[in-house]
């Protein structure tokens, strides 16, 4: 079949895409700036078209001939992120129905409920497992979902997240055309921001003092299994046009998932001790600090977890047969991938704002106005080869060549201030791609072995990027050069006093930045040719 992914940049669809092709599907990913999909590795073997849901006049074309049509975007991070989604799945829908699209598949949340305490399984349905005091698995309970939930400390009315992924679902379900929901919790696996939220909190914090919702049970699943999922929704019968809970082998709370987690990943036991006074909001912001996943995104996610996320029926084993994974191995899958720096992608590849619209650095006419620029240029005494090595390789746990406290305490400013911070770290040690996150920048171009233009995602009264590039040294073959330019268009008053505030830290970072760049490409160089 033909299948249409939207969200092909994200987390999830960005390793959908791939497996659909193995399943012998002809695939078309749907893209606001198809440059973002250029570097991935599957590019190749699928067609994509240029297309915004946001703009319904983009997607005859791209739902053309299309069989199956995948729904797996979200606006999470934006203010009127439930209005942004409404509108896109209604535009989406309009266009598959239009379009005589056979199937539309939609990976959503679960619907916030209370589950019973008692660990009978729902009559006719395979049973769970349930949650035992010190969250080893059990039985579980299933039972229908509701609007509120009566966790901890009474009645609470659904998140905006949750209501959005509900409010999505119900649109997608009216269309018209046959469609699956698959409504899925925390999601385990290498990348994912439920992940890294987890993860990050786990490592970082060996004694917490943590919200009450961390008495509140979760059943995480498998990234893996999600995907299985996703695979098989594509050839499910015509007649099929509903939800399904989709949920892994165990139902913890999320302190036994933090304690579980220090397990497997090696770690002493954690101290958890839960207290009334933190609040939703408060949670988040801790959340911003203390891991990658910065305040916007932390934000509805924490606010999900108020509620029991347990799945009240098992349907979707009826048709797609199998077993689901057990948290630990999800972990330790999960761990695995990032050692080996083998992570497909990460919850922060979709994140950011759209740059298409935006001039960047090349255009000779700078037609966003006036601009500043900060320009440095290094003789190396080493090949082309050496030097992108090293410019390619910058960031993450690398750093920036530079005045590391600098960069520490912009990027914790940032981060205060409700941006992404310093921390979202790299998706893999050495390679970039065109679109992914790098620290607080993101990858706008990159051309292999001569040039890397990064763009800002700070918190800032402008726009900002920076660019190095490689070539040879026209008078010694065995030199290259190493050119590196930064930009900004200042927005307003604001922004031209910014640039004022900052320009005399930029005199001692940037030009740092240059000469360790350059001294890094010659050392590289020397212990490769020592090793020789």
């Amino acid at each position: 079949m033909r299948c249409l992914v939207t969200g092909a940049t994200g987390y999830i669809g960005g390793r959908l895409a791939p497996r659909l092709v193995a399943a012998g599907h002809t695939v078309r990913c749907l893209a606001r700036d198809p440059r973002r999909l250029r570097d991935a590795p599957w590019a190749g073997g699928v067609e994509i078209a240029r297309g915004d849901l946001a703009r319904p006049e983009t997607l005859p074309a791209a739902f053309a001939d299309v069989d199956v049509a995948y729904f797996l975007v979200h606006s999470l991070g934006h203010r009127d992120f439930e209005r942004r989604d409404r509108d896109a799945a209604s535009n989406f829908a309009a266009a598959a129905r239009a379009a005589g699209v056979r199937r539309i598949v939609y990976l959503g949340g679960p619907e916030p409920h209370e589950v019973a305490a008692s660990p009978a399984a729902t009559p006719g349905q395979p049973p769970g497992r349930a949650i035992a005091a010190d969250g080893a698995p059990g039985r579980a309970a299933r039972r229908a979902s509701a609007s509120t939930t009566s966790g901890v400390g009474g009645d609470r009315p659904a998140s905006a997240h949750l209501r959005s992924r509900a409010e999505v679902a119900e649109i997608l379900l009216a269309s018209g055309v046959p469609t699956v929901v698959l409504r899925a919790a925390v999601i385990i696996g290498s990348g994912s921001a439920s992940f890294e939220m987890l993860r990050y909190l786990t490592e970082r914090l060996p004694v917490m003092v943590t919200p009450r919702w961390v008495r509140n049970r979760v059943q995480p699943i498998a990234v893996r299994d999600v995907l299985r999922y996703l695979v098989a929704a594509a050839e499910l019968p015509a007649e099929v046009n509903r939800g399904f809970d989709i949920g892994g082998a165990d139902v913890l709370t999320y302190a036994a998932m933090m304690r579980r987690y220090a397990r497997v990943a090696g770690l002493h036991r954690r101290i958890i001790v839960p207290v009334r006074v933190l609040t939703p909001a408060l949670s988040a912001y801790w959340v911003g600090l203390v891991t990658p996943v910065p305040n916007a995104i932390a934000r509805p996610l924490v606010a999900s977890l108020i509620h029991e996320a347990v799945g009240h029926e098992n349907d979707i084993t009826g048709y797609v047969p199998g077993e689901v994974l057990g948290f630990d191995e999800a972990v330790r899958l999960a761990l695995t991938k990032i050692k080996d720096a083998d992570v497909e992608t990460r919850w922060s590849g979709a994140s950011g704002r759209d740059a298409a619209a935006e001039p960047i650095p090349s255009d000779p006419e700078w037609s966003g106005g006036d601009n500043y620029v900060d320009l440095r240029r290094r003789t190396v005494r080493a090949p082309v080869a050496a030097l992108w090595q090293v410019i390619e390789s910058v960031g993450g746990e690398h750093g920036w060549y530079s005045f590391p406290l600098a960069w520490s305490v912009r990027g914790w400013l940032d981060r205060l201030a409700g941006g992404v911070g310093l921390h979202r770290g790299r998706r893999d040690r050495h390679r970039l791609r065109v679109g992914e996150a790098l620290d607080w920048w993101r990858v706008e171009e990159i051309e292999p072995g001569r040039l890397l233009r990064l763009r800002a995602e700070l918190k800032v009264p402008g726009r900002a990027w920076l660019e190095m590039t490689a070539a040879p040294d026209p008078a010694d073959p065995a030199r290259s050069v190493y050119r590196q330019r930064a930009v900004f268009l200042p927005r307003g008053l604001a922004g031209h006093a910014y640039w004022a505030g900052v320009l005399p830290f930029h005199g001692i970072v940037f030009s740092g930045m240059a000469r360790n760049i350059a001294r890094g490409a010659e050392q590289l160089h020397a212990r490769e040719g020592a090793v020789g």
